[in-house]
C-alpha cells in the first residue's frame, strides 16, 4: 500500500487536532472554565487538583488543536479561548452544551470565587483553595450534618 497525499490534508490536520483536544475530560472542563474568561494556569490547576504538569499538557493539546491561546506575564501563563470562532461554528454549541454539565458548573463557581482572589495570593498558598475561603474543607459538611 502506497502512502497517498490527501489533497483535503489542509483542513482533516487542524480538525483532527481539535478533535484530539476534546477527546478528554479534563479538557472539556478547561474549555468550559475557559468559556467564562481568561485564567492562569495556576487558577485552573487548583480547581481540576491535578498536578501543574498534566494541566499544562492538556491545555498544550488544546493549545495545538487551535482552540486556546496563551499570554505571559512574567512567570505566569494565562490562556483564553481563540477568538477566531467562524472557522469553528461547531465550538459554540458545545460550550453550551457544557454549561449544563454538573461537573463544569461546579468548575464555573469555584472560578468566579477565585477570581476574586490575587493571582499571587493563590500562588502564595501553593493553590491551596481552602487556605483562601474558596473551597470548604474536606469533611466540612459532613461534620456539620453529624452535628445536626
Amino acid at each position: 500500500m502506497t502512502n497517498r497525499r490527501n489533497d483535503g490534508e489542509p483542513l482533516l490536520r487542524p480538525l483532527v487536532e481539535a478533535a484530539k483536544g476534546l477527546a478528554h475530560p479534563t479538557r472539556l472542563r478547561l474549555l468550559g472554565m475557559l468559556a467564562t474568561g481568561e485564567l492562569c494556569v495556576c487558577q485552573m490547576t487548583s480547581v481540576l487538583e491535578q498536578a501543574p504538569s498534566t494541566v499544562s499538557q492538556h491545555l498544550s493539546v488544546l493549545a495545538r488543536g487551535g482552540l486556546v491561546t496563551e499570554r505571559k506575564e512574567g512567570k505566569l501563563v494565562f490562556y483564553r479561548l481563540r477568538e477566531e470562532s467562524g472557522d469553528r461554528p461547531w465550538l459554540a454549541p458545545l460550550l453550551d452544551r457544557l454549561s449544563s454539565d454538573p461537573t463544569v458548573r461546579s468548575d464555573r463557581t469555584l472560578v468566579a470565587r477565585l477570581r476574586r482572589v490575587p493571582v499571587a495570593r493563590l500562588c502564595a498558598v501553593e493553590l491551596d483553595l481552602v487556605a483562601i475561603g474558596v473551597r470548604k474543607p474536606a469533611g466540612a459538611s459532613a461534620a456539620r450534618r453529624a452535628r445536626a
